[in-house]
């Protein structure tokens, strides 16, 4: 898919959110490196990034689709990556809530010209719990990048309120399953967060890497795992008085 079709994408999601009823939403995001679990996936350059979604009330249920332009080498001609999902999420306490969800990460258009296929979609299944600040889940992917081998990710997040609308976030997560052994190995990202509230929108900087080390340390900008600095815009639709 080019670039204009993928700006169209984009624009299309924007849209719709901007004319939409109180129960759709859209956030929108500039950042200066897609990271994905520690591993950059737009060749350490900028992306953009935006989703809409749509809650059923009060139910907890909710679905969506976030669309993000993705670099994936020479190798790869497609530039856009589109997830498709869909959660619930229930309160026990005031303090305790847990939550489940299903995505399906699809790259329509994206060929992989070296092998002449196509970059597979996969699903990736997903549990939660959240107390206080801090959130544990575990995700599960049964064929993981169309490899058929299975994958999981366990990560937890922490997040601080800071005077000034500041925050602080730690985040650990440990990416482990056949898939992994069958290619670079079992591995753990981290990254730490600042953000800040201005107006109508979030400013992040972000420190993020992998443990990756010797021959499975990417040093080149495609699907980079060094330890990196990001920094990204975000602002969610419709705008609040």
């Amino acid at each position: 898919m080019n670039r204009l079709n993928r700006t169209l994408v984009l624009a299309t999601l924007l849209g719709v959110a901007g004319a939409a009823q109180a129960q759709f939403s859209s956030t929108v995001t500039a950042v200066s490196d897609y990271d994905f679990r520690g591993v950059s996936l737009s060749a350490k350059d900028p992306a953009l990034q935006a989703s809409l979604d749509y809650a059923f009330g009060e139910t907890g249920f909710s679905v969506g689709a976030w669309a993000s332009n993705i670099d994936y080498g020479s190798d790869v001609d497609g530039t856009l990556e589109v997830d498709l999902y869909a959660g619930y999420e229930a309160s026990v306490n005031d303090d305790l809530s847990w939550n489940a969800g299903l995505v399906w990460y699809t790259y329509p258009g994206s060929d992989n010209t070296a092998t002449k296929s196509k970059i597979s979609s996969y699903p990736e299944l997903s549990v939660g719990i959240d107390w206080k600040g801090l959130g544990l889940k575990q995700w599960y992917a049964i064929d993981y990048g169309g490899s058929n081998d299975d994958a999981l990710y366990t990560e937890a997040n922490y997040t601080f309120g800071l005077p000034q609308n500041f925050s602080l976030t730690l985040h650990a997560g440990y990416s482990y399953g056949d898939a992994f052994d069958a290619f670079d190995g079992e591995y753990l990202d981290y990254g730490v967060t600042v953000g800040v509230d201005v107006g109508q929108f979030s400013l992040a900087l972000k420190f993020t890497g992998t443990d990756y080390s010797g021959a499975n340390k990417v040093t080149d900008d495609v699907f980079n795992n060094e330890g990196r600095v990001l920094f990204s815009v975000s602002t969610t639709l419709p705008w609040g008085e």
